[in-house]
């Protein structure tokens, strides 16, 4: 922190309004805005003061004032062209010092070695060092007609040394500057990149958010709705044969559309903190497997669940997982196989993973056209996202005897050893995987 810095603070205290001067002051001649304008009241400034130092041979020599002014105006375009400047400067020092004596004036010469080394390259700056150092050696070597008691080897040392230092400190003062600029700069530049890097991951962050929140919405809704779309088909069948099986229908249709509404408060209440049902309706698990294949055994589809190994080892966002995705799968089961299909859902826990495997052995149903259950949706797509994010695979195809397979394995990472899970029933051939970017009916 410069002296000019420090100013304000230490006047603050005592002269709030002095301190206040000085910034502003600061401010403006910082300027980078109107560099010509703030340059040319410098250059102004400095004619003045060396003017009034130099004032009695003003008076016997009035043409040393238009080397004063050639010396310091060139100073108003010092930031415009720091080496043009520099050049012009002293060139009309040397004359100076090759025809005339040393004048307060030629504090220019510094000004402008500091305004290059603040301003230009290093090389360029080393050779303006130069320039000046040889007018410093022209400088000392007319100090040979000043007529003193003192030795003159003793002299020409002295002024060399002063001389030399004040040239030094004026070209280290601006490569102090230059640097701290340069500093500043990669400082800015560095916040703009943090910025923009934070800007992204924020949009990235809502981007996984919505999807996250699509996913939610399209296993609540999609389930909920096919299976009350199912008995709503089955009611309006039997109504005519058997009007209290249609009544059973349409109370499961109408508890579905119940339990769907209960799921959407819930999901409400993960997203909105004010939200008072959030605490009063967990998120489903894999205790809430039972009833979720009792509610599509009621749509009409015969499912069956086996449920083996440790579920309490398995963390609430696993369980949440695995029964989002035997709900979709079965929600699939019951959209788009034909009457008389039957679903198996097996869910094995072991102390590290959780494998799922989702099987129906009916045939395709085909819907006419038009039919918005016959649309092929984005179930799989979201089902390998969910797999995806516990580092598990997820394949989903045509059994070669008929009907559907879906299976899935989590990857729990390491836990600790637990009893071991029962042997799950021996898979029957494997279903052809569909690829990645292939979404089907199912």
């Amino acid at each position: 922190m410069t002296t000019l810095d420090r100013l304000p603070t230490a006047l603050g205290r005592r002269f709030p309004r002095v301190a206040w001067g000085l910034a502003a002051l600061r401010g403006w001649l910082l300027d980078e805005r109107y560099p010509v304008a703030v340059d040319l009241v410098f250059a102004l400034a400095v004619l003045a003061l060396t003017s009034v130092a130099h004032g009695r041979d003003l008076h016997g020599h009035p043409w040393a004032l238009v080397i004063e002014i050639a010396l310091t105006g060139p100073l108003t375009f010092r930031r415009r062209a720091p080496l043009t400047v520099f050049g012009v400067i002293a060139g009309v020092a040397f004359v100076q010092w090759l025809t005339y004596q040393a004048m307060p004036a030629d504090i220019a010469v510094l000004l402008a070695l500091y305004t290059v080394a603040a301003h230009s390259s290093r090389r360029m700056t080393l050779l303006s060092y130069l320039v000046a150092e040889l007018g410093v050696v022209l400088l000392v070597s007319n100090l040979r007609h000043v007529v003193t008691p003192v030795d003159p080897v003793e002299i020409w040392i002295r002024a060399a040394f002063m001389l030399s230092g004040a040239t030094t400190a004026a070209a280290v003062l601006g490569l102090n500057v230059r640097a701290r600029r340069a500093q500043l700069r990669a400082l800015r530049e560095r916040a703009r990149e943090l910025e923009h890097q934070r800007d992204q991951q924020a949009a990235l962050a809502v981007a996984e958010e919505r999807s996250r929140i699509a996913r939610e919405m399209h296993d609540i809704v999609t389930h909920n709705l096919s299976v009350m779309v199912a008995l709503a088909d089955g009611a309006v069948y039997v109504n005519p044969i058997s009007p209290e099986k249609a009544t059973a229908a349409m109370r499961q249709s109408a508890e579905t559309g119940r339990q769907a509404i209960t799921d959407m408060r819930r999901f409400l209440g993960v997203l909105r903190a004010d939200e008072p049902d959030a605490l009063r309706h967990p998120q489903p698990g894999l205790g809430q497997l039972a009833a979720l294949t009792a509610q599509v055994r009621a749509a009409g589809l015969p499912t069956e669940l086996r449920l083996t190994g440790p579920a309490g080892a398995v963390s609430p966002g696993a369980q949440l997982t695995v029964y989002r995705l035997v709900q979709e799968s079965l929600t699939n089961t019951l959209k788009h196989t034909a009457p008389g299909a039957r679903a198996e859902v097996t869910v094995v826990c072991s102390p590290g993973s959780v494998s799922i495997e989702v099987r129906d052995d009916g045939r395709a149903l085909r819907r006419p056209a038009g039919d918005p259950l016959g649309e092929p949706g984005h179930g799989l797509s979201g089902m390998r996202e969910r797999v995806a994010a516990y580092g598990g695979g997820l394949s989903a195809g045509p059994l070669p005897q008929g009907g559907w397979r879906v299976t899935a394995t989590l990857d729990l990472g390491p836990e600790d050893p637990g009893p071991e899970p029962a042997p799950a029933p021996a898979p029957a051939a494997e279903p052809a995987a569909l690829p990645e970017s292939e979404e089907s009916p199912r």
